[in-house]
Protein backbone atom coordinates (compact mmCIF):
# COMPACT_ATOMS: atom_id res chain seq x y z
CA UNK A 1 0.00 0.00 0.00
CA UNK A 2 1.31 3.45 -0.92
CA UNK A 3 1.55 6.28 1.62
CA UNK A 4 -0.99 8.52 -0.12
CA UNK A 5 -3.55 5.71 -0.35
CA UNK A 6 -3.16 4.78 3.30
CA UNK A 7 -3.43 8.38 4.41
CA UNK A 8 -6.63 8.98 2.46
CA UNK A 9 -8.19 5.71 3.63
CA UNK A 10 -7.22 6.27 7.27
CA UNK A 11 -8.47 9.86 7.37
CA UNK A 12 -11.75 8.78 5.80
CA UNK A 13 -12.03 6.08 8.47
CA UNK A 14 -11.48 8.66 11.22
CA UNK A 15 -13.95 11.05 9.61
CA UNK A 16 -16.74 8.55 8.99
CA UNK A 17 -16.29 5.86 11.64
CA UNK A 18 -14.87 7.92 14.50
CA UNK A 19 -16.67 11.17 13.58
CA UNK A 20 -13.60 13.26 14.41
CA UNK A 21 -13.63 17.02 13.87
CA UNK A 22 -11.67 18.67 11.05
CA UNK A 23 -9.20 20.07 13.59
CA UNK A 24 -8.51 16.57 14.92
CA UNK A 25 -8.15 15.20 11.39
CA UNK A 26 -5.58 17.88 10.55
CA UNK A 27 -3.57 16.92 13.65
CA UNK A 28 -3.63 13.22 12.67
CA UNK A 29 -2.60 14.12 9.14
CA UNK A 30 0.37 16.18 10.38
CA UNK A 31 1.59 13.28 12.50
CA UNK A 32 1.15 10.84 9.61
CA UNK A 33 3.13 13.18 7.35
CA UNK A 34 6.01 13.19 9.85
CA UNK A 35 6.37 9.41 9.60
CA UNK A 36 6.01 9.44 5.83
CA UNK A 37 8.65 12.17 5.52
CA UNK A 38 11.04 10.24 7.77
CA UNK A 39 10.54 6.97 5.86
CA UNK A 40 10.93 8.45 2.36
CA UNK A 41 13.91 10.60 3.35
CA UNK A 42 15.86 7.81 5.03
CA UNK A 43 14.64 4.66 3.30
CA UNK A 44 13.62 5.79 -0.20
CA UNK A 45 10.80 3.51 -1.37
CA UNK A 46 9.91 2.06 2.04
CA UNK A 47 6.14 1.51 2.16
CA UNK A 48 4.03 1.99 5.29
CA UNK A 49 3.34 -1.76 5.45
CA UNK A 50 7.11 -2.42 5.50
CA UNK A 51 7.76 -0.29 8.58
CA UNK A 52 9.30 -2.28 11.44
CA UNK A 53 9.79 -1.67 15.14
CA UNK A 54 13.39 -0.65 14.39
CA UNK A 55 12.20 2.01 11.91
CA UNK A 56 9.74 3.37 14.46
CA UNK A 57 12.38 3.58 17.19
CA UNK A 58 14.60 5.55 14.80
CA UNK A 59 11.63 7.76 13.94
CA UNK A 60 10.98 8.56 17.61
CA UNK A 61 14.67 9.31 18.09
CA UNK A 62 14.49 11.76 15.18
CA UNK A 63 11.55 13.56 16.85
CA UNK A 64 13.68 13.95 19.98
CA UNK A 65 16.58 15.29 17.89
CA UNK A 66 14.22 17.82 16.31
CA UNK A 67 13.52 19.19 19.79
CA UNK A 68 9.91 18.03 20.15
CA UNK A 69 8.76 17.94 23.75
CA UNK A 70 8.04 14.61 25.42
CA UNK A 71 4.33 15.40 25.27
CA UNK A 72 4.48 16.11 21.52
CA UNK A 73 6.48 12.92 20.92
CA UNK A 74 3.86 10.93 22.84
CA UNK A 75 1.06 12.49 20.80
CA UNK A 76 2.77 11.61 17.50
CA UNK A 77 3.34 8.03 18.68
CA UNK A 78 -0.31 7.74 19.69
CA UNK A 79 -1.34 8.87 16.20
CA UNK A 80 0.97 6.36 14.51
CA UNK A 81 -0.27 3.55 16.76
CA UNK A 82 -3.75 4.40 15.51
CA UNK A 83 -2.62 3.99 11.90
CA UNK A 84 -1.26 0.50 12.54
CA UNK A 85 -4.30 -0.55 14.55
CA UNK A 86 -6.31 0.45 11.49
CA UNK A 87 -4.08 -1.67 9.22
CA UNK A 88 -4.55 -4.63 11.57
CA UNK A 89 -8.32 -4.04 11.70
CA UNK A 90 -8.46 -4.06 7.89
CA UNK A 91 -6.39 -7.30 7.74
CA UNK A 92 -3.70 -5.51 5.74
CA UNK A 93 -1.07 -6.42 8.35
CA UNK A 94 -0.66 -9.58 10.44
CA UNK A 95 1.43 -7.96 13.17
CA UNK A 96 1.61 -4.49 14.69
CA UNK A 97 5.11 -2.92 14.63
CA UNK A 98 4.04 -0.34 17.24
CA UNK A 99 2.95 -2.94 19.81
CA UNK A 100 6.19 -2.92 21.83
CA UNK A 101 7.06 0.72 21.26
CA UNK A 102 6.94 2.83 24.41
CA UNK A 103 6.75 6.59 24.34
CA UNK A 104 8.59 8.99 26.63
CA UNK A 105 7.54 9.15 30.26
CA UNK A 106 5.38 12.18 30.96
CA UNK A 107 5.05 14.16 34.12
CA UNK A 108 1.37 14.34 34.96
CA UNK A 109 0.43 17.94 34.38
CA UNK A 110 -2.31 19.04 36.74
CA UNK A 111 -4.87 21.41 35.25
CA UNK A 112 -5.36 24.94 36.56
CA UNK A 113 -8.39 25.21 38.83
CA UNK A 114 -10.10 28.27 40.29
CA UNK A 115 -11.64 28.56 43.72
CA UNK A 116 -15.39 29.07 44.03
CA UNK A 117 -14.67 32.67 45.05
CA UNK A 118 -12.56 33.26 41.93
CA UNK A 119 -15.27 31.78 39.71
CA UNK A 120 -17.83 34.07 41.36
CA UNK A 121 -15.62 37.13 40.92
CA UNK A 122 -15.23 36.44 37.19
CA UNK A 123 -18.92 35.77 36.61
CA UNK A 124 -20.03 38.79 38.65
CA UNK A 125 -17.61 41.01 36.75
CA UNK A 126 -19.72 40.77 33.58
CA UNK A 127 -21.22 44.19 32.84
CA UNK A 128 -24.93 43.50 32.37
CA UNK A 129 -25.55 47.05 31.15
CA UNK A 130 -23.72 46.29 27.89
CA UNK A 131 -25.60 44.74 24.93
CA UNK A 132 -23.57 41.53 25.16
CA UNK A 133 -23.73 41.41 28.98
CA UNK A 134 -26.59 38.94 29.39
CA UNK A 135 -25.13 36.67 26.70
CA UNK A 136 -21.69 36.63 28.34
CA UNK A 137 -23.15 36.03 31.80
CA UNK A 138 -25.27 33.17 30.44
CA UNK A 139 -22.19 31.63 28.76
CA UNK A 140 -20.12 31.70 31.95
CA UNK A 141 -22.96 30.43 34.14
CA UNK A 142 -23.50 27.54 31.72
CA UNK A 143 -19.79 26.71 31.41
CA UNK A 144 -19.49 26.40 35.17
CA UNK A 145 -22.92 24.88 35.77
CA UNK A 146 -22.44 22.09 33.24
CA UNK A 147 -18.66 21.70 32.85
CA UNK A 148 -18.78 22.08 29.08
CA UNK A 149 -15.97 22.25 26.54
CA UNK A 150 -15.77 25.54 24.65
CA UNK A 151 -16.72 23.73 21.42
CA UNK A 152 -19.84 22.42 23.17
CA UNK A 153 -20.96 25.81 24.49
CA UNK A 154 -20.69 27.55 21.10
CA UNK A 155 -22.59 24.75 19.32
CA UNK A 156 -25.38 24.53 21.90
CA UNK A 157 -28.75 24.65 20.12
CA UNK A 158 -32.14 25.92 21.20
CA UNK A 159 -33.61 22.43 20.87
CA UNK A 160 -30.92 21.14 23.25
CA UNK A 161 -32.45 23.09 26.14
CA UNK A 162 -34.88 21.25 28.43
CA UNK A 163 -35.51 23.82 31.13
CA UNK A 164 -38.55 22.16 32.67
CA UNK A 165 -36.46 19.05 33.35
CA UNK A 166 -33.36 21.21 34.10
CA UNK A 167 -31.18 19.41 31.55
CA UNK A 168 -29.23 20.36 28.44
CA UNK A 169 -28.35 17.95 25.66
CA UNK A 170 -24.68 18.07 24.70
CA UNK A 171 -23.14 16.73 21.49
CA UNK A 172 -19.56 16.05 22.52
CA UNK A 173 -16.47 14.53 20.93
CA UNK A 174 -17.20 11.95 18.27
CA UNK A 175 -20.81 13.19 18.09
CA UNK A 176 -21.51 11.41 21.38
CA UNK A 177 -24.64 12.69 23.07
CA UNK A 178 -25.06 13.20 26.82
CA UNK A 179 -27.61 14.89 29.07
CA UNK A 180 -26.19 17.26 31.68
CA UNK A 181 -28.15 18.87 34.54
CA UNK A 182 -28.21 22.67 34.55
CA UNK A 183 -28.96 24.79 37.61
CA UNK A 184 -31.71 27.36 37.99
CA UNK A 185 -29.31 30.31 37.99
CA UNK A 186 -27.85 29.42 34.61
CA UNK A 187 -31.35 28.79 33.25
CA UNK A 188 -32.46 32.21 34.47
CA UNK A 189 -29.65 34.02 32.67
CA UNK A 190 -30.17 32.01 29.48
CA UNK A 191 -33.86 32.92 29.49
CA UNK A 192 -33.02 36.58 30.08
CA UNK A 193 -30.57 36.45 27.18
CA UNK A 194 -33.16 34.75 24.95
CA UNK A 195 -35.53 37.68 25.51
CA UNK A 196 -32.80 40.03 24.23
CA UNK A 197 -31.90 37.63 21.43
CA UNK A 198 -35.43 37.95 20.00
CA UNK A 199 -34.70 41.60 19.18
CA UNK A 200 -31.64 40.66 17.14
CA UNK A 201 -31.43 40.14 13.40
CA UNK A 202 -30.31 36.53 13.05
CA UNK A 203 -28.57 34.81 10.15
CA UNK A 204 -31.09 32.09 9.10
CA UNK A 205 -28.23 29.58 9.04
CA UNK A 206 -27.81 29.99 12.81
CA UNK A 207 -31.42 30.37 13.97
CA UNK A 208 -31.14 27.24 16.14
CA UNK A 209 -27.77 28.18 17.68
CA UNK A 210 -28.13 29.60 21.20
CA UNK A 211 -25.20 31.99 21.54
CA UNK A 212 -24.76 34.50 18.71
CA UNK A 213 -22.46 37.42 17.99
CA UNK A 214 -23.64 40.94 17.12
CA UNK A 215 -24.06 40.01 13.44
CA UNK A 216 -26.42 37.17 14.30
CA UNK A 217 -23.83 34.51 13.47
CA UNK A 218 -22.65 31.64 15.64
CA UNK A 219 -20.23 32.72 18.35
CA UNK A 220 -16.68 31.43 17.83
CA UNK A 221 -14.47 29.62 20.32
CA UNK A 222 -11.94 32.45 20.05
CA UNK A 223 -14.58 34.94 21.17
CA UNK A 224 -15.30 32.93 24.33
CA UNK A 225 -11.57 32.88 25.09
CA UNK A 226 -11.49 36.67 24.59
CA UNK A 227 -14.47 37.25 26.92
CA UNK A 228 -12.77 35.29 29.70
CA UNK A 229 -9.39 36.91 29.09
CA UNK A 230 -10.87 40.40 29.41
CA UNK A 231 -12.74 39.49 32.62
CA UNK A 232 -9.58 37.97 34.10
CA UNK A 233 -7.76 41.24 33.50
CA UNK A 234 -10.70 43.23 34.84
CA UNK A 235 -10.79 41.46 38.22
CA UNK A 236 -6.99 41.37 38.50
CA UNK A 237 -6.58 37.59 38.62
CA UNK A 238 -2.94 36.75 37.97
CA UNK A 239 -3.70 33.35 36.46
CA UNK A 240 -3.82 31.86 32.99
CA UNK A 241 -7.54 31.22 32.56
CA UNK A 242 -9.42 29.74 29.61
CA UNK A 243 -12.91 28.27 29.06
CA UNK A 244 -11.42 24.88 29.95
CA UNK A 245 -10.48 26.27 33.38
CA UNK A 246 -14.22 26.52 34.12
CA UNK A 247 -14.61 22.85 33.11
CA UNK A 248 -11.73 21.76 35.34
CA UNK A 249 -13.07 23.85 38.21
CA UNK A 250 -16.56 22.36 37.77
CA UNK A 251 -15.16 18.82 38.07
CA UNK A 252 -12.72 19.62 40.87
CA UNK A 253 -15.39 21.33 43.00
CA UNK A 254 -17.74 18.38 42.55
CA UNK A 255 -15.04 15.92 43.61
CA UNK A 256 -14.05 18.05 46.62
CA UNK A 257 -17.66 17.93 47.80
CA UNK A 258 -17.90 14.15 47.57
CA UNK A 259 -19.26 13.48 44.07
CA UNK A 260 -18.51 9.99 42.76
CA UNK A 261 -15.77 9.90 40.12
CA UNK A 262 -17.94 7.80 37.79
CA UNK A 263 -20.68 10.47 37.91
CA UNK A 264 -18.14 13.20 37.09
CA UNK A 265 -16.94 11.08 34.17
CA UNK A 266 -20.49 10.91 32.82
CA UNK A 267 -21.05 14.65 33.25
CA UNK A 268 -17.81 15.55 31.47
CA UNK A 269 -18.31 13.03 28.67
CA UNK A 270 -14.95 11.34 29.24
CA UNK A 271 -14.62 8.07 27.35
CA UNK A 272 -12.59 6.41 30.12
CA UNK A 273 -12.37 6.89 33.88
CA UNK A 274 -8.58 7.30 33.54
CA UNK A 275 -9.04 10.82 32.15
CA UNK A 276 -11.29 11.77 35.04
CA UNK A 277 -8.86 10.47 37.65
CA UNK A 278 -6.76 13.63 37.25
CA UNK A 279 -9.13 15.26 39.75
CA UNK A 280 -8.10 12.81 42.47
CA UNK A 281 -4.53 14.05 41.97
CA UNK A 282 -5.73 17.64 42.34
CA UNK A 283 -7.37 16.77 45.65
CA UNK A 284 -4.22 15.04 46.91
CA UNK A 285 -2.13 18.05 45.95
CA UNK A 286 -4.56 20.33 47.80
CA UNK A 287 -4.37 18.14 50.91
CA UNK A 288 -0.58 18.24 50.77
CA UNK A 289 -0.57 22.04 50.57
CA UNK A 290 -2.96 22.31 53.53
CA UNK A 291 -0.78 19.96 55.57
CA UNK A 292 2.41 21.87 54.78
CA UNK A 293 0.76 25.18 55.59
CA UNK A 294 -0.91 24.26 58.89
CA UNK A 295 0.85 21.29 60.51
CA UNK A 296 3.06 22.47 63.42
CA UNK A 297 5.98 20.24 62.46
CA UNK A 298 6.31 21.93 59.06
CA UNK A 299 6.94 25.25 60.81
CA UNK A 300 10.01 23.91 62.60
CA UNK A 301 13.46 23.85 61.04
CA UNK A 302 15.13 20.52 60.42
CA UNK A 303 18.04 19.37 62.60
Amino acid sequence: MEWINLKNDYLNFLRLEKALSENSLLAYERDFNKLQSFATKNYNELKPTEITQMHLEEFLASLYDEGLTARSQARVLSSIKGVYKYLMHEDILDSDPTELIQGPKLDRKLPHVLTVEEIDSLINAVDLSKPEGLRNRAILETLYSCGLRVSEIVSLRLNDLFFREQYVRIIGKGNKERLVPINAKAIGFIQAYLNERKKQKINPQFENILFLNRRGDQLTRVMVFTIIKELTKKVGLNKKISPHTFRHSFASHLFERGADLKVIQELLGHETIITTEIYTHLEKEHLREVLLMHHPRTQESEI
